[in-house]
């Protein structure tokens, strides 16, 4: 797997190695070993999968405070998602800023979110989902949200949101 630290401390992308002979390819998708050798969380306690019907579809900005603060590791397995980690973290040089990394079938590619990381992401497709693997299960009491038009973030979001619930439609602003 390659590594690639993104602006925000803390988050990368990674790509799977791919092997590729006559019958198709091999990679590794996850491995604790290297993620403890590239300083990350490898801690896995719950995997989900997230299934959206319509492109334009919002969901986020979602993070867990502590005791319950939790690192993730997204992978788009059907059409495509834009993805997006907002720095959360108390005193961080780079609270509140942001990036956005386009996650599809074909890339492969994962993005690596350390805990004091909000997440969301839009899905760029019909029938879109994504698979997240998660070190801390889901806690209510602990479950917090950022607005996901919050001016003082500024996140782009690359389409009109067509779809978004209710919960994240009341998280309020700064």
């Amino acid at each position: 797997m390659l590594f690639k630290e993104t602006k925000l401390k803390g988050v990368f992308v990674v790509e799977p190695e791919i092997i590729t002979d006559e019958r198709g390819f091999f990679a590794c998708s996850w491995s604790a070993l290297e993620f403890e050798k590239h300083g990350l969380n490898p801690r896995l306690k719950q995997c989900n999968i997230s299934f959206n019907n319509k492109r334009g579809t919002l969901r986020g900005m979602h993070f867990q405070q502590q005791p319950h603060e939790e690192a993730k590791l997204v992978r788009c397995t059907r059409g495509a998602i834009y993805d997006v980690a907002v720095d959360v973290r108390p005193g961080s040089p780079s609270r509140y800023q942001w990036l956005a990394v386009e996650l599809t079938p074909d890339n492969r590619c994962m993005l690596y979110l350390p805990e004091g990381f909000a997440h969301g992401y839009q899905a760029l497709a019909d029938e879109t989902e994504i698979f997240y693997q998660i070190s801390e299960p889901y806690h209510p009491e602990s479950a917090r949200g950022l607005r996901w038009d919050d001016p003082r973030v500024g996140v782009e979001w690359p389409l009109p949101v067509t779809e978004i619930s209710e919960r994240d439609r009341e998280f309020r602003f700064l």
